[in-house]
C-alpha cells in the first residue's frame, strides 16, 4: 500500500504556535481525503514525549532514529536521509532532500525571514532562507496559505516548482457552545498567538490605555522581549480551553506587522467574533473585508477601531455576520487536497 509520511516535528516544537494547529489538523485532514489505497502517517525524531505528536485517526508518529537538533542539522546539511514512504509532506521547511523518483511537498507558511528578519534570531533567518530556498528549487511542489504569500515567495526567492495556495481550516470546537471553566473578566479583548516582537503585541498593549476593558492574551512567550503591560496573559491554552476564550471575546485584536496566514483571525470569524486587524496582506486576504482593517503599527487607529466595535452593537453584529459568511470559505479539506495534488497519486 503506498504512504504518505507527514513530519509532524512541529507538534513537539517548545513553542508549537500556528504551525503546529496546522500541523495537526492536516494530517487528520490528510487522512480523511486519502485516495483509494493510500495510508498516511506521521514521523518524529527521537524525543522523550513524543505521545504528544500522537493525532487521532493517523498511524503514528513512528520515531526517527535521530534527537531533533541532529535531524535538524542533517536535512539543512542536505544527508539525503528518507524518513520513509512513497510521498512526504514537510508542514513546516523542516523536510528531507529528495531523493530520485520520490515525491515531496513542503509547505511555507510566511516570508518573514526575508521581509522582517529582525523579528526573528538570526539563526533563525539563515536557517528559513536555507530551507526554503532549497525547497523552492528541489521539491515536488510547494504549498502556501495565502497568496499574498506566494507573490512575495517568488519576489523573494527563485521558484522553480509548482505552487498551490490553500487557506487553513476551522477546527469544530471553535464553533461549538461547550462551556470551560476558566477565570475570565467579563468583558475583553482578546489576542491570539506566541508573544514574540511581529505580533504587534506592543501595539495593542499601547492602544489599550485608551479603553476601559482588559486585554487577554493567549499564546506563551516566544523570541524576543516582549512587554505586555497589564494584560492577562493566559500562556498556552490546550485546545477546547482556547475555543472558549476565544468564544467569550468582545472582539479579537490581530495587529501583527507580519503574517503568512492569521488562523486566529479565520478562527474568531467562525465563533461569530467581531476581528480588528492590521493590513499586512495575509491578513488582509484572509478577512476579504469581514474585519476592520488598520495600519500597521498605527496605535491611534488600532484603538480607535477598537472601540467602534465595543460601543457600536450595530458595527459588532455587522462583522459577526460578515465574519461568519468569511469563515465558510475556508476548510481543512481542501488544505489536504492541496497537498495530494502535488504528489499525484494516480502517476505514483
Amino acid at each position: 500500500m503506498p504512504e504518505l509520511v507527514v513530519v509532524a516535528e512541529q507538534l513537539l516544537a517548545p513553542v508549537p504556535g500556528g504551525t503546529g494547529r496546522y500541523t495537526a489538523e492536516l494530517l487528520r485532514a490528510l487522512a480523511a481525503t486519502a485516495p483509494p489505497g493510500w495510508a498516511v502517517s506521521s514521523v518524529v525524531a527521537r524525543h522523550a514525549d513524543v505521545e504528544k505528536a500522537q493525532v487521532d485517526g493517523v498511524e503514528g508518529p513512528r520515531v526517527l532514529p535521530f534527537p531533533a537538533r541532529a535531524l535538524i542539522a542533517a536535512w539543512q546539511l542536505g544527508v539525503p536521509f528518507w524518513p520513509g514512504g512513497d510521498a512526504v509532506h514537510a508542514p513546516t521547511p523542516l523536510a528531507p532532500p529528495r531523493p530520485g523518483r520520490r515525491t515531496l511537498s513542503i509547505t511555507v507558511h510566511d516570508t518573514v525571514p526575508w521581509t522582517h528578519p529582525g523579528t526573528l534570531t538570526p539563526r533563525g533567518v539563515s536557517w528559513h532562507r536555507a530551507m526554503i530556498g532549497r525547497a523552492a528549487r528541489r521539491a515536488t511542489g510547494l504549498v502556501v496559505p495565502t497568496q499574498a504569500v506566494a507573490d512575495e515567495l517568488r519576489r523573494r526567492v527563485d521558484v522553480s516548482v509548482p505552487v498551490q495556495v490553500a487557506g487553513h481550516g476551522v477546527t469544530e470546537m471553535f464553533t461549538d457552545t461547550e462551556r470551560v471553566s476558566i477565570d475570565l473578566p467579563e468583558r475583553y479583548v482578546l489576542a491570539v498567538g506566541t508573544i514574540e516582537p511581529r505580533k504587534g503585541v506592543d501595539i495593542l498593549v499601547r492602544a489599550m490605555r485608551e479603553l476601559d476593558v482588559p486585554l487577554v492574551l493567549a499564546g506563551q512567550r516566544g523570541w524576543g522581549q516582549v512587554d505586555t503591560g497589564n494584560a492577562l496573559v493566559l500562556g498556552r491554552l490546550p485546545d477546547r480551553e482556547l475555543a472558549a476564550v476565544l468564544r467569550g471575546a468582545a472582539v479579537l485584536a490581530a495587529p501583527s506587522l507580519a503574517e503568512g496566514f492569521g488562523l486566529p483571525v479565520l478562527e474568531a470569524m467562525a465563533a461569530g467574533v467581531p476581528v480588528v486587524h492590521s493590513d499586512a496582506p495575509a491578513l488582509v486576504e484572509v478577512a476579504g473585508g469581514a474585519g476592520l482593517c488598520v495600519p500597521r503599527g498605527d496605535v491611534k487607529a488600532l484603538g480607535t477601531a477598537l472601540r467602534t466595535v465595543l460601543s457600536s452593537p450595530g458595527k459588532t453584529a455587522e462583522l459577526r455576520k460578515s465574519g461568519l459568511a468569511r469563515a465558510s470559505e475556508f476548510s481543512w479539506t481542501t488544505a489536504a487536497t492541496a497537498v495530494w495534488t502535488i504528489h499525484d497519486p494516480m502517476s505514483l
